[in-house]
């Protein structure tokens, strides 16, 4: 991963704005802001965050209002060094997100949430079965908060039962991001701009979680190996 620049040019500050910019110096939006400070490319596409989390952050920066939006800058930081070719990620995000927004949008977007919820568990299930608790809670709390969606979804989904491929996944994933934050931005409730804060908090500790647990696997592997290969060497030399 590309060094980290610990500190913004002394003669700019950070202003969180929406939409993509073609220099720091006219603004930046967050996953802008995070690519400098990777020491990566300008870009709201770097390389140091997972693309699922990534999408997230943009969507939250663009739907916050101007006047809570600076509140962001401080998770920044935070989304550095966050991807993994895992696709629970995915997964976990999309789950955390329709959480977050089924229980407030609009009934439309209630359904579609629902649907993406069953078919995301459905997922998440064959490739993480002792899933976290805290996602599994959230979503049947917001299940619970909206009945009447959850019973058309699982109908829906029972007539129209076809397993997704894994290509169809990131995109299944990247609609449910998107409906959620775009439905949460525009409820008729308040507190929008806390909420989506909340949820780009959440998502990053979902990211990190499976992050820093494939790098502790990564480590034993390599321990195991090297205990291994120790034992070989040890036993050919006698």
């Amino acid at each position: 991963m590309p060094a980290q620049r610990k500190d913004f040019p002394p003669d700019f500050m950070p202003v969180l704005s929406t939409g993509r910019h073609r220099t720091p110096r006219k603004g930046g939006c967050f996953m802008e802001f995070a690519s400098y400070l990777a020491g990566e490319k300008w870009s709201d596409h770097p390389s140091c965050t997972h693309p699922s989390l990534a999408l997230l952050a943009r969507l939250v920066n663009d739907c916050t209002s101007d006047d809570d939006r600076s509140q962001l800058a401080e998770l920044i930081p935070a989304v550095i060094g966050m991807t993994s070719d895992d696709q629970r990620v995915d997964l976990r995000i999309a789950l955390r997100a329709a959480a977050a927004a089924l229980p407030i949008v609009s009934e439309g977007r209630q359904r579609a949430l629902a649907v993406g919820i069953i078919a995301t568990q459905s997922q998440l299930a064959t490739l993480d079965p002792c899933a976290d608790t805290t996602v599994a809670d959230a979503v049947a709390s917001a299940l619970a908060q909206a009945p009447a969606a959850e019973q058309w979804a699982r109908d829906f989904s029972a007539e129209h039962h076809n397993e997704p491929r894994p290509r169809a996944v990131k995109r299944i994933t990247e609609s449910i991001i998107c409906t959620a934050v775009l439905g949460i931005a525009q409820a008729c409730t308040p507190g929008a701009n806390q909420r989506l804060e909340a949820l780009l908090r959440e998502a990053i500790e979902d990211c990190r979680a499976i992050v820093d647990a494939s790098v502790e696997e990564t480590q034993h592997v390599t321990s195991r190996a090297a205990r291994g290969h120790l034992v070989t060497h040890d036993r050919l030399r006698s």
